[in-house]
């Protein structure tokens, strides 16, 4: 298993613990939670059900009943207090040293009208938590209901889950120890490339195929017919929210601007309305892994910033869907076209902020209090635009320019004019009395120059990524 050794020690210790647990498994859909919870438990299950997708309750208690069956023989429950009822009955007749119970996309057992909750809650609170011996394991792609329903519970299970572990998708470093045990040739250069398109989703890198480069793996994946992601963003939000629309425009609408909207740009840019039901959908997409919230340098002036972050998502709808199987070869003929070149800056600024704690570290502020966001303002007619501003708390600024190239970043005299003028309006602007440090990170460094040696203080390449 590639990374996740602070989520396996997690659970490793609830298997061991002299308590029975309830722990609650969730994250961006894809992103490998079954496969982490069976690795760490090595298939030693009690009992473990899966449930299933957009079925109503008769259908969900059909299969959990073929599921207990091949414990004992056991008749159809008509309701979830039976089946746990069953569920009880098996478990009292088996010698594990720890009974390890997992439920599997549970949010598709909990339909509508059903007494699945109140069943859940039930076996937990008179009979699991009682004993000393069960580890209830509950995992689901709808994030959003796993924190509504069970870590933010207001009835029977408040405060009854005892642990929870979010699976995030890898970092880049993760992807790198990934295709290393598949004995891939990519450079560090190639893997940013890839993760720029699709991100660190494990079984999306497992789509790719190790004996083509990076630019045909795209190309076959995501704009030949039969590719494995030419449909997967119909299928992505559907599979998650059971009415995706108010989400997918959401969506839709960060895409257009990559550096993130305030909540009334991006209500009424999405033609959304600005109440309740909005709120509760920009925190579902935030909890699902889709998007960020973060709040401005200037917070009095701006507020929140919203930003998509799903790296597939902004791919398909910035090319994918445009081309819809019109060249199959679109990428491979179009690797240096304007268009490309200006997604690939943008994709590459996505990489870096995701990397953040990697950027601190290269920084030697990774123990510190930040707080990062994009910037963007003016003062008198200049205009400016920040791709990272990193505020720290002792008293410095980092002023970051991602830049991203195949060769090493030339600073110009021109270009060095431009770092004097952004750096001179932010600091008119925002009249911070913190001192600056301008940064820049590239692909493989900057070009030593006058130009260089005076502008930047601090420079970072793809290596400080990994």
């Amino acid at each position: 298993m590639i990374g996740r050794n602070e989520e396996k020690l997690i659970l490793e210790n609830l298997i061991q613990s002299k308590k029975s647990e309830f722990v609650a498994v969730y994250g961006r859909r894809r992103a490998g939670k079954t496969y982490f919870i069976r690795e760490v438990v090595k298939n030693n299950f009690t009992f473990y059900h899966t449930g299933l997708a957009k079925k109503n309750t008769q259908s969900q208690l059909l299969n959990f009943n073929i599921e207990i069956n091949k414990k004992g023989n056991f008749p159809l429950a008509q309701n979830w207090l039976m089946a746990f009822q069953q569920l009880v009955t098996f478990i009292n007749t088996t010698t594990e040293e720890k009974k390890v119970i997992f439920f599997d996309e549970l949010p598709w057992m909990a339909t509508t009208d059903s007494d699945f909750m109140e069943a859940l809650e039930h076996f937990w609170n008179h009979y699991a938590s009682a004993r000393k011996d069960i580890l209830l394991i509950v995992c689901g792609s709808a994030a959003s209901w796993i924190i509504k329903n069970l870590l933010n519970n207001k009835g029977g299970l408040h405060n009854r889950v005892t642990e929870r572990i979010k699976i995030q998708p890898f970092d880049l470093a993760e992807c790198r120890e990934y295709f290393k045990e598949k004995n891939a040739a990519f450079t560090k250069y190639q893997l940013v490339q890839l993760y720029m398109a699709i991100g660190g989703i494990p079984f999306y890198l497992d789509m790719v195929d190790i004996s083509k480069s990076v630019a045909q793996n795209i190309n076959d994946l995501c704009f030949t017919e039969l590719g494995m992601l030419q449909k997967e963003f119909e299928n992505l939000y559907a599979s998650l929210f059971k009415n995706p629309k108010k989400h997918l425009s959401i969506i839709r609408a960060l895409a257009t601007k990559q550096k993130g909207l305030q909540r009334d740009e991006l209500i009424k840019l999405a033609k959304l309305s600005n109440g309740g039901t909005t709120s509760d959908t920009l925190l579902e997409l935030e909890q699902s892994g889709f998007i960020k919230i973060y709040q401005s340098f200037d917070k009095k002036q701006r507020g929140k910033v919203y930003q998509l972050i799903d790296f597939y998502s902004l791919f398909y709808l910035r090319f994918i869907e445009v081309q819809n199987n019109i060249d199959e070869n679109y990428w491979l003929h179009n690797l240096d076209s304007p268009e490309v070149r200006t997604w690939s800056g943008y994709a590459f600024e996505q990489v870096c902020l995701v990397h953040l704690p990697m950027i601190k570290k290269a920084l030697g502020i990774n123990g510190m209090h930040t707080q990062a966001s994009a910037w963007y303002g003016s003062f008198n007619n200049d205009k400016a635009q920040i791709d990272l501003l990193i505020d720290r708390k002792d008293g410095v600024i980092n002023i970051c320019e991602i830049k991203f190239s195949n060769n090493e970043f030339l600073i110009t005299k021109k270009y060095a004019q431009e770092i004097r003028k952004k750096i001179g309006v932010f600091v008119n602007n925002t009249n911070t009395k913190k001192a600056i440090n301008f940064t820049l990170i590239t692909t493989y460094g900057v070009v030593k120059n006058e130009y260089a040696l005076d502008q930047v203080q601090n420079e970072l390449t793809i290596n400080d990524l990994f």
